[in-house]
């Protein structure tokens, strides 16, 4: 019985770590972010080995959407979180890092400055001089991690083939 209790509020953890909503308002950003940024005189938004990374991304967005709609509507219906939860954190995970990965490269070299000012909550004297550059390398460094918590995702996709191949 334990272990079912276990498997139940571990599902419900990893749905929520997929942070659909909080991808969602970092890819408003990424896209202000790019659009600030110009490359060849055009914004990051117009050069199409860039936006074709966005696009890439909002796919795995909505397909992440869709896929913890299926979740919640499993819920409601009675049953607990399956395979798809891990799915969910794996896949969560995976765009979480890549959004940080394209707002580091948008604002390329200034993402690496350090403003202690800007982390106590000064807003106004960025030492990079834009004060969307001042957190990006911390927000890179801390998405490292998740990837690992909550299980990694490499015995995630462990379980996913103990319960669905019955390896």
């Amino acid at each position: 019985m334990k272990r079912t209790y276990a498997k139940y509020l571990l599902g419900h953890e990893r749905t929520g770590i997929a942070r659909v909503g909080q991808s969602k308002r970092e890819l408003v950003f990424l896209r202000r972010l790019a659009a600030n940024q110009k490359k060849g005189g055009v914004s990051l938004l117009g050069d199409p080995v860039f936006s074709s990374k966005i696009a890439a991304l909002e796919i795995e967005m909505m397909a992440l959407e869709v896929t913890v709609q299926h979740v919640v509507a499993s819920e409601a219906n009675g049953r607990g979180p399956g395979p798809e939860a891990l799915m969910l954190k794996i896949k969560g995970t995976e765009v979480q890092q890549a959004l940080t990965e394209l707002m580091v490269e948008a604002i390329g070299p200034q993402a690496a400055a350090f403003d202690p000012a800007y982390l106590e909550g000064e807003r106004e004297h960025s030492l990079a001089g834009d004060d969307d550059a001042a957190p990006l390398a911390a927000y890179y460094f801390n998405f490292r991690k998740k990837s690992i918590y909550g299980g990694s995702n490499e015995i995630q996709k462990n379980i996913i083939a103990q319960m669905i191949l019955g390896l």
